[in-house]
This record gives C-alpha cells, sequence and structure tokens, in this order.
C-alpha cells in the first residue's frame, strides 16, 4: 500500500485551519459591528427629549418615560392631539356685518361682512379678539365649535394694541387658560388655532421665530408693537385667534401675516399674552384700557450714540427728552439718560420699554434703571394718567402731530392741589368727574363743565355712549360747572337725562342716560 508524503498533509491541514479562523473572525467582526451599530442607535434615540421630558435635565442610562407609550415622534403625536382638543373649543368664529340692517334671508346684512377668529376667557361669555376684526360692527355673530351661535356686543376695544373684548350671553363656556408670554423662547414649539379662509377650528404648529417685532402695521399713533414672531401658518381669518404653547396655555392673539398675497408666507404676528392680559382687564373693567405714561420722547440706541455716550454694548433706549412736570421729570430722569431696564427687564428697543410700561396702570410705581455718565442709576418713577393736567396738553400735540418736545409758552407746572382732587363718583351712572382745570378748560374751549375722568363699563352711562376725557356742560337744560352740579342735577331728575358734552377738538356731542 502506497503511503503520502506527510508534508502535503500538513499543509493542507493548516490551511483549512486558516480558513476556519478567518470564517471565524468574520463572523465575530460582523456580531460585533451589528452590536456596535444597535447599542449606538440605541444611545441615539435614549438621547431624544421627549415633550413630556422638556426642562429636566437626565444621563443616557436614565430610565426612559416612553418606553411604555412608544417613541418620541408618537409622543409628540400624542401631545399635540391633546392640545388641539383641549384649545380648538375654546376658539370662536366671529362674524362681522357692517353698514346694513340684517333680514330674514341674509340675517347678517350687507354690503360689508368681516371674518375673524376668537379666544374664549371666561365661562360668563367674554371672548377677546383684534380690535379690527369688530370696527365698525352693526352686528356681531360668535359660533362655537360645538355650533352654538350667539349674538355678541363690544365691550371694549383698544386701538393702540389692536385689541377688543366682546360679550355673549352664555354660560359655562369653554375657556382658553392664560400662559406666561415672558417665559416664551426662541425656538419654543407654539400652535395657532383659528378661523383662515372661513375654514373653521384650524390647528397649526410651529416654533417661535423671533420676539420683540415691531412692524407698524397697527394704524394708530399710540400703537404698542411687541408681537411673537412665528412659523405657524396663519392666513386671513385667524385674526383673533390663539397662540397657544404645548400645556395649551395662551401665550399669544394672532393678529397679523407678513405677506403681499395675503396668504402665509412663514411668518406670522401674535400680541404677548402678558400684554393681552392687562389691556382686556381694564376693558373688562371700565370700558377702555387706563394707562399710565412717562412722558418722554425716545430714541433707539445705535453704534453710534452708544459710544457717544460710553456705553460698552449697543443696548437701552435713548431719552431724547423730558416732558416738563411728567412722571419722569418728577422721578429725576434726564434727557440724555439712556433706559437699559424696567422692574428689572431689559430694554433693547423703542418697543420694549413702551410695552413694558403699557402693562403698568396710573400711580404704579416702576424701576427704571437708566446709564447716566458712565454709571447705572435706578430711579423709582410713580406713572400718571392721561388725564393729569401735564399731560393734557402734550398728548392733544402728538394727536394733532405738533412736536411734544418743545415746552409750550402757556405751560405751569401742575397745581399740587388740582392734581390730588378727588375723582366724584356717581352712582348709579358709573363715572368719576373731575373738576375742571384751567388747562382743560382751555384745551376744550370751555368756561365752565365737569371732566369725564372714567367711565366703569356696565354702567348706565357706558350703556349710552358716554365717552371718557370729555367734559359734560349740560344735563338738559341745566348749565354744569362743577361735579357737585351733576350729583346734584342727577339727586332730583327723573326718567332719562340729555348730557351735552364738549369734545377736545371743540364740537358738542349728546347722550341720552336712564336714571
Amino acid at each position: 500500500m502506497a503511503s503520502f508524503p506527510r508534508r502535503p498533509v500538513r499543509l493542507l491541514a493548516g490551511i483549512g485551519l486558516v480558513l476556519v479562523g478567518l470564517l471565524a473572525g468574520v463572523l465575530a467582526m460582523l456580531l460585533m459591528e451589528q452590536e456596535a451599530d444597535t447599542t449606538q442607535v440605541a444611545r441615539i434615540v435614549e438621547r431624544v427629549e421627549t415633550a413630556e421630558e422638556a426642562g429636566t435635565t437626565r444621563t443616557a442610562s436614565a430610565p426612559r418615560s416612553w418606553e411604555k407609550k412608544g417613541p418620541p415622534p408618537a409622543a409628540l403625536n400624542r401631545l399635540f392631539r391633546d392640545v388641539a382638543g383641549d384649545v380648538t373649543e375654546g376658539i370662536v368664529s366671529i362674524r362681522v356685518a357692517s353698514g346694513a340692517e340684517g333680514n330674514g334671508e341674509n340675517p347678517l346684512g350687507q354690503p360689508t361682512q368681516n371674518l375673524g377668529s376668537g379666544v374664549v376667557i371666561s365661562p360668563e361669555g367674554y371672548v377677546v379678539t383684534n380690535s379690527h376684526v369688530v370696527e365698525g360692527a352693526d352686528r356681531i355673530q360668535v359660533r362655537l365649535t360645538d355650533k352654538r351661535q350667539f349674538e355678541a356686543r363690544v365691550v371694549g376695544t383698544d386701538s393702540s394694541t389692536d385689541l377688543a373684548v366682546i360679550k355673549v350671553n352664555g354660560e359655562d363656556l369653554p375657556v382658553v387658560p392664560f400662559g406666561d408670554s415672558d417665559q416664551v423662547q426662541v425656538g419654543d414649539w407654539v400652535v395657532a388655532v383659528g378661523n383662515p379662509l372661513q375654514l373653521t377650528s384650524t390647528v397649526t404648529a410651529g416654533i417661535v421665530s423671533a420676539l420683540g417685532r415691531q412692524l407698524r402695521i397697527i394704524e394708530d399713533q399710540f400703537r404698542i408693537e411687541n408681537f411673537i414672531q412665528t412659523d405657524a401658518a396663519i392666513n386671513p381669518g385667524n385674526s383673533g385667534g390663539a397662540l397657544v404653547n404645548l400645556r395649551g396655555e395662551l401665550v399669544g392673539i394672532n393678529t397679523a401675516i407678513a405677506s403681499r398675497s395675503r396668504r402665509t408666507e412663514g411668518y406670522g404676528f401674535a400680541i404677548p399674552s402678558a400684554l393681552v392680559e392687562r389691556v382686556i382687564t381694564d376693558l373688562i373693567a371700565y370700558g377702555e384700557v387706563r394707562r399710565g405714561y412717562l412722558g418722554v420722547s425716545i430714541l433707539p440706541v445705535d453704534a453710534d450714540r452708544a459710544e457717544e455716550i460710553g456705553l460698552r454694548d449697543i443696548r437701552g433706549v435713548y431719552l431724547e427728552e423730558i416732558q416738563p412736570g411728567s412722571a419722569a421729570d418728577q422721578a429725576g430722569l434726564q434727557g440724555g439718560d439712556v433706559v437699559v431696564s424696567i422692574g428689572g427687564r431689559p430694554v433693547n428697543a423703542p418697543n420694549d420699554l413702551q410695552s413694558l410700561i403699557a402693562r403698568r396702570r396710573p400711580g404704579d410705581t416702576v424701576a427704571v434703571e437708566v446709564w447716566r455718565d458712565g454709571t447705572a442709576r435706578t430711579f423709582g418713577v410713580e406713572l400718571m394718567g392721561e388725564d393729569t393736567s401735564v399731560y393734557q396738553e402734550w398728548l392733544s400735540d402728538l394727536q394733532s402731530g405738533a412736536s411734544p418736545n418743545v415746552e409750550p409758552p402757556e405751560y405751569r407746572p401742575p397745581d399740587d392741589e388740582e392734581e390730588r382732587t378727588a375723582v366724584t363718583e356717581v352712582d348709579g351712572w358709573n363715572v368719576g368727574l373731575r373738576p375742571l382745570s384751567d388747562t382743560q378748560a382751555s384745551a376744550f374751549e370751555v368756561d365752565a363743565g365737569a371732566y369725564v375722568a372714567y367711565v366703569e363699563s356696565g354702567g348706565r352711562a357706558a350703556a349710552a355712549g358716554l365717552p371718557r376725557s370729555v367734559v359734560m356742560t349740560r344735563l338738559d337744560d341745566t348749565r354744569i360747572e362743577s361735579p357737585a352740579d351733576v350729583v346734584q342735577y342727577l339727586s332730583e331728575a327723573t326718567g332719562g337725562v340729555l348730557v351735552e358734552v364738549q369734545r377736545r377738538d371743540g364740537t358738542p356731542a349728546f347722550y341720552e342716560i336712564e336714571q
């Protein structure tokens, strides 16, 4: 029997072992790569933070709260569904008719109709919307998502912020709770809800794109614009609708879009809820907004001005001039100061200052930090109302287009006794009257009367349409020279009273108020 050489056998055996080793190595590497890929994916997924975990800090080894609910996309979907479900019930469709009376076939009338949205803010039926939505309304119809319809009346409007409050006679209406717009940051998720293009209960989502935008779109000389910008789709009909955070809280009232085609191009704007809440509180209580004023003329701070006054950073708002006798003047502010914060909140643009002051009422004291002569100083400023004599001519000049910065020859500092004169409250009518000052008598071109300091919502005077900031000159045929004359006359009057007032432009107006 022939024998084979041992060396070839050993060679073949060695080659086989090498092949087996290589195969095993390849398999091991594949297994290791697969395990590495799985581990890497797991770590990436584990780092994804769900909406429920927003604001918390955790490590990669921390428990994952979405393990039982599904991955983050499912949790996010659920979150948006919950917000949409909670909020849409409190968003109403507003249909406004103006210019004609309605009839049976066309109950809203012609020739003009306006469509918008509103947000229910109380179970009793108060609804906030944009002032331009209800402007010139002869009839307002509100429709809820459950198809209930109500007739609404205007409680009050504020052209400076483009806000309005209307009221329906409903009970237990679904309410959208207020959130804190001061906590909103660029990049936050937000949801816009409204009725664009006659499509009811439309929900869109996006992020906060910017804060503190000023667009000069509010058609009022004293406009206050400090908009939240969002890329959530907003179209005509969304005006007055809600911008909410992912807790379903109101952080803004949608008011405008930036578009040449009147369709969304990725930029929408909302009035911050902090300003909304301040304005509507006054509108509901008084039918108007009672604002405090600093009494200053302001300019933005640019690089040249910052260098000129020695500011290390380009920030703040430059006080060009101070109205003599104003709140700012009495507190010690000076022309050339740079306001860098109000109430501890930074001020970097004129609209920052305007919106922060607009949240305050007459009599409120605010901490105003300024940069002066290379140092920071803080002043406590007690704000004044527009009905104080020092502001009468100043605001009149602003409204007429005259320069508010030039002290008029007839200017005199306010008389302390005059300023402290108590308002006479007229029971039943819910109005406040002041004695007529010399400055007011000159401004209104009257020699006697009672100045209407305020008109509260819900009173007989408000129902008759009596405005504030006018001079009451006659009740029926009786001449009025003081608030005491009004009180005396009404104590003896029966039935309706014809009230004659003088407006600031010198024209009279008449209102019949029930007794």
